[in-house]
């Protein structure tokens, strides 16, 4: 939570903030990659005093872990998520009681997330920026070779990697050339022969 009672209320205000917090659970893709709960996640956030409320923007820094898409091998990744968040002022009367809202401000109101009692909380805001800010396909380094398709053999490790190449669409007629003997291998060709001389005449 954040306090913006040291702002106050008068339109144009400016306060600059600069905290370290520790990531919550689940900051990330799951599965994929994502910041440890409990790791430091700095803020630099700007708070601006506006007529409807506190307009908060700023850049999270972490660093996520993960795995490779290509070669499974773990990876760290340092990520930096931008983000802008209106802060609403409940709105009250000179008595302190909260008006009813307008019609036509119904809709702008239900964009923007109100103060409770001066105090924002950023982590729903921190989370979706960082989460868009991740790959969703992260790798190792750009080049990376992955791994081999028939026996998971690392590329990077092993570029010169490779296996002969076999059509299965012949696998089958190569297994009943194999099965055949010689001798019927040869009786064949003789048929085939005499066909071709009867042909002839």
């Amino acid at each position: 939570m954040f306090d913006t009672h040291e702002l106050g209320r008068r339109p144009g205000a400016l306060q600059r903030i600069s905290r370290t917090v520790e990531a919550p659970v689940d900051l990330g893709i799951d599965g994929v990659i994502g910041v440890p709960q409990g790791s430091p996640v700095e803020l630099d956030l700007r708070l601006e005093s506006v007529m409807e409320g506190v307009l908060v923007t700023g850049t999270a820094r972490a660093s996520a872990e993960g795995e490779c898409v290509r070669c499974l091998e773990p990876l760290r990744q340092d990520v930096a998520a931008d983000f802008q968040e209106m802060f609403s002022y409940p709105d009250t009367d000179d008595r302190g009681h909260r008006k009813a809202a307008a019609d036509d401000d119904a809709e702008d109101d239900e964009d923007m997330t109100p103060l409770e009692d001066g105090m924002f909380d950023l982590e729903p805001v921190l989370r979706d920026a960082v989460v868009l800010a991740l790959p969703m396909q992260p790798v190792c380094r750009e080049d990376c070779a992955g791994l081999c398709a028939e026996c998971g053999a690392n590329l990077n490790e092993n570029p010169d990697h490779h296996h002969d190449a076999v059509d299965i669409r012949w696998a089958a007629l190569q297994g009943l050339a194999d099965s055949l003997g010689t001798g019927e291998k040869d009786n064949m060709s003789g048929a085939e022969a005499g066909v071709d001389e009867k042909q002839e005449k």
